[in-house]
C-alpha cells in the first residue's frame, strides 16, 4: 500500500493505492496540503475495471484484452476522482486540448477520427505559443466565471500534456473530410457529443447533477464543426475560426 496526495483541478485529492507505479504514473501531479477528499482502492476495484473494459471489447467486436493490476489501478484512481470531482462541478471529457495565448481549445470526435493528429497540426502551426493541456481526458471544472480546463495524468498513451490550467474559449467536433471546412454549431446540434464525451455519473441520482453540468457548459463555451483532411491547411482553418483571427498568424 502507498499513499500520496494530488492536485487535480485546483483540488488536493488523498489517494491510498497498492502500487507505487501509481504515484509514479501520477508524479507531474504530486503535491501536499489538506485533502478536499481521498479514494481507496482494493482488490474488487481491479475486478470492476477489467470486467468493464472486458464489456466494452465485447460490444465493440474486440477480443478481450487482459489488463495488468498496475494498469487497472491508474483506471480505478481516475474513476474515484472523477466521481469526487464530480460533485464539486468538475467533468472529465473526453478529447484532445491545446491552449494557444492562454486560452483552451478542445478537440473531441469517435475514437480514430484524428482529436491528436489535428492538436499536432496545432502545434506545428503556431510553435511556442501552443501548449497541449491533454491529449485524452482533461477536467472541464465550472464555476460563475466560465469553464476552465485542466490537465490530468490520463492524458493518453502517448502521455502528451501539462499540469496547467486554461480559460475553455471553444470545444469542436471533428469529423473526417475531404476538404476542410468549419462552422459555429448550437448548443442543442453538439449536445449528444457531449453527452457521449463526458464522464457520466455512476450513481442515478446524480444525473439532474450531470444535466446541469452540461447545460453550464453548452452556455459558456463556442462550439464549431470541423470537417477536416489532416493537411496542413487544417489547423489554419480551425485556427483563423475558432480563435476569432482571420489573418494566418
Amino acid at each position: 500500500m502507498t499513499e500520496f496526495q494530488i492536485q487535480i483541478a485546483g483540488y488536493v485529492v488523498n489517494v491510498r493505492a497498492m502500487f507505487e507505479s501509481t504515484k509514479e504514473f501520477c508524479r507531474d501531479y504530486l503535491c501536499t496540503g489538506t485533502p478536499d477528499f481521498s479514494v481507496e482502492i482494493t482488490p474488487e476495484d481491479l475486478v470492476f475495471e477489467q470486467e468493464k473494459s472486458a464489456r466494452e471489447n465485447e460490444l465493440e467486436g474486440k477480443s478481450v484484452q487482459r489488463h495488468a493490476d498496475p494498469y487497472l489501478e491508474t483506471t480505478a484512481v481516475q474513476r474515484q476522482v472523477v466521481e469526487g470531482l464530480f460533485e464539486r462541478d468538475c467533468l472529465l471529457f473526453h478529447g484532445s486540448v491545446v491552449a494557444v495565448d492562454g486560452a483552451g481549445y478542445l478537440f473531441t470526435a469517435k475514437s480514430g477520427t484524428g482529436k491528436s493528429t489535428h492538436t499536432r497540426l496545432w502545434r506545428t502551426l503556431l510553435g511556442d505559443r501552443a501548449v497541449m493541456v491533454d491529449d485524452d481526458k482533461p477536467i472541464l471544472r465550472l464555476t460563475d466565471g466560465g469553464v476552465t480546463v485542466y490537465g490530468t495524468p490520463w492524458n493518453g498513451k502517448h502521455r502528451i500534456g501539462e499540469n496547467i490550467n486554461v480559460p475553455l474559449k471553444a470545444i469542436c467536433i471533428l469529423e473526417r473530410g475531404a476538404e476542410n471546412t468549419i462552422r459555429p454549431a448550437a448548443a442543442q446540434e453538439v449536445l449528444p457529443m457531449l453527452v457521449q464525451q463526458s464522464n457520466r455519473p455512476r450513481r442515478a441520482n446524480m444525473m439532474g447533477k450531470y444535466l446541469e453540468l452540461i447545460d453550464g457548459l453548452a452556455k459558456n463555451v463556442a462550439f464549431y464543426r470541423l470537417a477536416c483532411n489532416m493537411d496542413p491547411e487544417a489547423a489554419q482553418v480551425a485556427y483563423a475560426a475558432m480563435s476569432g483571427r482571420e489573418e494566418e498568424p
